[in-house]
């Protein structure tokens, strides 16, 4: 009869140990994000107003609690300057200092270019918004340094043109800083990318990053093992994504 007894109490005491570590580990995306967010001082993106140069575009992108206005302004090839606006109310395209009619394909594909630059750039702040669905992928080692794997999909209503697009995204376990990313995307043809994170430094109270893109050759590879195929050199350079005369400072 002890021994029935003490066999109990010890699976009961196994069991209470396993419950304590369970509430110990890190599973929960919420917390992990918010964690990140913290890290990469993203409030201060709340109310402000930050300017960068992407190649040979200038962006600016204004934030007031919710509301947006996302310009880039760049000289085509024909010596023209072009200027377009993507803001709560819609998108507009001046050439000179006169704005033009676009087919509503042509608004919609600029809209988007506009607003996917401007989203990577100021990644992570993105990630609680309101379509957005996190998943706790279990934590993992990328180049001998503990990260969280996040996965995070999009509600069709409120996610935009692309909802269905998939991101993976690795928080350092300690310092809770976004290092690397992966997506899938459908346009144009379809395909993947992944992330590395370079050149962090602060401006304005905010994480700035810039990042080496990858690719891999097989088009139907899942984005949650970009990680291994990163690690086994099994990646190929596409470009690199650098922010320059990057700023950043609250509205006034």
């Amino acid at each position: 009869m002890k021994i029935y007894t003490y066999t109990w109490l010890m699976l009961g005491l196994m069991i209470l140990l396993l419950a304590c570590s369970d509430t110990d580990k890190p599973d929960n995306a919420q917390a992990v994000v918010d964690a990140a967010l913290a890290a990469h001082g993203t409030s201060n993106l709340d109310q402000s107003v930050v300017a960068f140069r992407l190649r040979d575009k200038q962006y600016r992108a204004l934030r007031d609690n919710g509301a947006f206005v996302y310009s880039r302004t760049f000289t085509d090839t024909t010596g023209q300057r072009i200027h377009d606006v993507l803001s709560s109310s819609g998108f507009k395209r001046t050439v000179g200092d006169v704005e033009v009619q676009l087919p509503e394909e042509e608004q919609q594909a600029y809209s988007n270019s506009v607003n996917a630059v401007v989203y990577f750039a100021l990644l992570p702040y993105f990630l609680n918004d309101a379509a957005v669905q996190k998943t706790y992928l279990g934590e993992v080692s990328v180049k001998g340094e503990p990260y969280d794997k996040v996965k995070v999909t999009f509600a069709q209503q409120g996610g935009g043109e692309g909802y269905e697009d998939q991101y993976i995204y690795w928080f350092h376990k300690k310092r809770h800083t976004m290092d690397f990313l992966a997506y899938n995307f459908k346009e144009n043809g379809g395909g993947s990318r992944f992330r590395e994170a370079t050149n962090a430094r602060e401006v304005g109270g905010v994480r700035i990053q810039d990042y080496n893109n990858y690719k891999i050759a097989d088009t139907n590879f899942p984005i949650e093992n970009y990680d291994r195929a990163f690690e086994a050199g099994k990646l190929e350079t596409v470009s690199e994504v650098n922010l320059e005369e990057v700023q950043v400072r609250g509205l006034e």
